[in-house]
């Protein structure tokens, strides 16, 4: 009987033993010193650790490049391309150097605007940047009036001119050539005969 609980006993030891073994002592560091921002709390960071601190790569100086003026942008038979709007109105336009030759759907300026104030409303961009009869203009206008369809013109001859000669965008922006004219019809509301007009009211 003696023997068997020697015996008991060594087993005992032995797994003991094993178990503090195979446990590792966890050492738990913190940080002693206080950081205010993200940097400091790095190099803190790498001072507990004993690391080596990151090596931050050197900024290359390079002298900032002057303000190079806009290039002209035309395509290969030399004419600047652009669209102007206005309402439902949308006006394509190819202006090249010319004699000042205006042709709107394949029909000559005049024929197709009739009316003298929506001529010299197209002739807008070219007068105020002293072009006038410089420059030959191809137009297809699709969508909304004739008044419409002029304003959109003047629209796209301003954008086309920009891209032309670069040095216009001042004066063409400051007349407002270049700025495209949010403004359309308001939807009509039910209940009303138009957007804001009522039907007319019956006492009896």
């Amino acid at each position: 009987m003696v023997a068997k609980k020697e015996t008991t006993k060594k087993t005992i030891t032995k797994k003991t033993t094993k178990k503090a073994t195979t446990k590792a002592p966890v050492v738990e560091k913190k940080v002693t010193k206080k950081a205010k921002s993200l940097d400091e709390l790095k190099a803190v960071v790498v001072e507990e650790a004993g690391l080596e601190a990151p090596v931050a790569p050197a900024k290359t100086t390079e002298a900032p490049k002057a303000n190079e003026p806009r290039q002209p942008k035309k395509d290969k038979f030399g004419r600047s391309q652009a669209v102007g709007k206005k309402k439902d109105a949308i006006a394509r336009v190819y202006l090249k150097l010319g004699k000042g030759k205006i042709t709107v759907n394949d029909r000559d300026l005049k024929d197709y605007f009739p009316r003298p104030v929506l001529q010299m409303i197209i002739n807008q961009p070219f007068a105020i940047t002293n072009r006038e009869g410089q420059f030959d203009v191809m137009c297809t206008a699709t969508g909304g009036g004739l008044s419409g369809q002029a304003y959109a013109l003047r629209h796209g001859i301003s954008r086309a001119l920009d891209l032309f000669e670069p040095e216009l965008h001042s004066a063409l922006k400051k007349a407002g050539f270049l700025t495209r004219d949010s403004r359309v019809v308001e939807r009509k509301k039910p209940g009303l005969s138009k957007a804001r007009k009522r039907f007319q009211f019956s006492k009896r």
